[in-house]
């Protein structure tokens, strides 16, 4: 039986009671809700938390609402609540197309948005979803709040700018009226981690694209992105063969592994086709509202 290391527990009843903890247990602490990601690392023994401060009571971290022109998503949202909701639904699609397709729903009704953006895993849906959507992280400590870039959010694998003693309090990402989103994703059966995801988000005034953002997940793309694409994709109308030019340009900035999921060459292509049906299908729902 695999039995995790000697650790503390802790249950935190407010932020700044969550932020005293983490500094009393020092560097050694985590924070844990859902907790899907980080149990089963300590069971094999590759985490070893000297202290997890329980996090799960902090509601002040668990809204969902649109205010100043942006949705505010905290970080303790669980995934089932960001797939059920109308707001989310009425203004950002690609998030309950990547929801759809996460896990089963077991971790959706328990994971937590900031816990998977937080894990920083190579192959995280939703990295890519909020990376496509331009979003901002909110980081809050001992020093106070700041906002990161999601862009600049990961800094490689398992490794994020959340430093010891700080934690993810919420995303804001901007709502822009008109504009059409979605993810597609290539999974070896449901649930599953994908071979290759890619997001897209696209707003076209008098036929023109005006804006664009591309996520890309699984297939080794700095910062999750392909800001090439993007540049190339502005000015341009919104037809299939600028869609298949602007995957290509995609494919080419992904560097992924061979693996269990499959060879490099595939992968990448796949990064390229699925930004292609992405932007084509954001498009398609621009028109639409």
């Amino acid at each position: 039986m695999q039995v995790p290391a000697r650790f503390e527990y802790e249950k935190a009843t407010s932020v700044p009671h969550a932020l005293a903890l983490l500094e009393r247990y020092g560097p050694d602490a985590r924070v844990v809700a859902g907790g899907h990601s980080l149990i089963p690392m300590m069971k094999l023994r590759l985490a070893q938390p000297e202290a997890l401060i329980d996090i799960n009571d902090l509601r002040e971290l668990a809204h969902l609402r649109v205010e100043g022109g942006e949705l505010a998503v905290g970080a303790l949202v669980r995934h089932a609540e960001l797939l059920a909701s109308p707001l989310v639904a009425e203004h950002f699609a690609i998030l309950i197309d990547a929801e759809r397709v996460i896990a089963d729903p077991v971790v959706r009704n328990r994971g937590t948005v900031g816990g998977s953006l937080c894990q920083a895993d190579p192959s995280e849906d939703l990295a890519a979803a909020f990376a496509a959507l331009k979003a901002d992280a909110v980081v809050t400590g001992p020093g106070g709040s700041r906002t990161v870039p999601l862009r600049g959010f990961h800094q490689g694998p398992y490794e994020t700018v959340v430093e010891p003693g700080e934690l993810l309090a919420e995303l804001r990402v901007p709502v822009r009226h008109g504009a059409g989103s979605a993810y597609e994703k290539v999974e070896r059966r449901v649930g599953d981690w994908p071979v290759a995801a890619a997001g897209a988000l696209i707003l076209i005034e008098d036929g023109l694209i005006t804006e664009a953002g591309i996520g890309l997940t699984a297939v080794s793309a700095p910062g999750f992105t392909a800001p090439e694409a993007e540049d190339y994709l502005i000015g341009r109308e919104p037809v299939d063969a600028v869609f298949a030019e602007a995957g290509r340009r995609a494919a080419a900035v992904c560097n992924p592994h061979a693996d269990q999921r499959g060879p490099a060459d595939y992968k990448r292509h796949l990064a390229g086709e699925l930004t292609r049906r992405a932007l084509r299908k954001a498009a398609r729902r621009a028109a639409e509202d």
